[in-house]
């Protein structure tokens, strides 16, 4: 018999069918010398999205600088964007993880009481889960505290480094033991062989959404059906036109917009910090001031700055 109950199997069963572009917005900062959050610029932010079509929206995350906020900055945030959010038809995930499991836990409820679709969770970011069974007793907790709310598993095995472990080996045997997990996104993770062992896993009953700017057509020849590329801040439209011609066979279409895009994160990239360099060009490009980052990320928010950027955007032709 499944350990899922009646209820907990028409939650996995109905609602969870979200594919397709999340973007993992910018956290707007006040550049006041605290770097206080700037509520006010959401509304225009996400106004900006919903006019080039997106319908996911991914917050508190490694691009919205998460775990440099407090939790309660972070609660602030996800009510904010819940409201944008209920206002432009949004799917809203909310990260909430990388403190301490306590912590966790209450970012896991508060998500679940403002009415978050899901929550992302990354491993503890210093005591990492070092084996499956870990792993799973880990997110149980977090599950629990969120029992309505579908849950996806944050692997990054660039920054938190859990590489350990095989998302595919992992999604194959947790079974029914984590009630609400309903998917995993990979970030930067070019171990091909564990993306399509993860997209088969459990007869395909698993979401993966994909983090990786850089091979996006790659993966959804492998069957993936979720995106969570950071480069479409700036540029919408294109990742959605790479993912359509993609999923339609138009590869030449496809590989000729990726390149371009690669093209220009390749120059975000040399900066040495592509998520600062990106979130100064959002003004440049699209007329939204997110402020600067928090410390330890720099900041790209001077003008002599942004006349650097301007020029080396200008350089690309793009």
């Amino acid at each position: 018999m499944s350990l899922f109950d009646a209820e907990q199997e028409a939650l996995y069963r109905l609602n969870y069918s979200f594919k397709g572009l999340v973007v993992p917005v910018f956290t707007p900062f006040n550049d006041d010398g605290t770097n206080s959050l700037n509520l006010s610029v959401i509304p225009y932010y996400a106004e900006y999205l919903k006019v080039n079509n997106v319908r996911g929206v991914l917050i508190n995350g490694t691009v919205a600088e998460g775990l440099t906020m407090t939790v309660e900055e972070r609660k602030i945030l996800a009510e904010a964007w819940m409201e944008e959010s209920k206002r432009n038809g949004f799917h809203l995930i909310v990260q909430v993880g990388g403190v301490c499991l306590t912590e966790v836990r209450k970012l896991a409820m508060h998500a679940e009481s403002i009415g978050a679709d899901a929550i992302l969770c990354l491993p503890d970011i210093y005591y990492r889960p070092n084996s499956v069974t870990e792993l799973v007793e880990y997110l149980r907790e977090v599950s629990a505290s969120a029992p309505k709310t579908p849950l996806l598993y944050y692997h990054d095995n660039v920054m938190p480094k859990v590489s350990t472990i095989n998302i595919g080996k992992f999604l194959e045997s947790v079974n029914n033991r984590i009630p609400t997990l309903v998917g995993v996104k990979f970030t930067v993770s070019t171990h091909l062989d564990d993306v399509a062992r993860a997209v088969k896993a459990a007869d395909g009953r698993f979401t993966l959404f994909y983090g990786s700017n850089q091979i996006i057509p790659s993966v959804i020849a492998l069957g993936v059906e979720g995106y969570m590329a950071y480069i479409s801040n700036l540029y919408p439209e294109e990742i959605q036109r790479i993912i359509s011609t993609s999923q339609g066979g138009d590869i030449r279409v496809a590989r000729t917009t990726h390149n371009m895009l690669m093209k220009v994160f390749d120059g975000f990239n040399a900066t040495g910090c592509p998520i600062a360099a990106m979130k100064a060009a959002m003004p440049i490009l699209k007329g939204l001031d997110l402020g600067p980052c928090r410390k330890p990320l720099p900041s790209f928010c001077k003008e002599e700055h942004r006349e650097q950027l301007r020029q080396a955007l200008a350089d690309l032709k793009i």
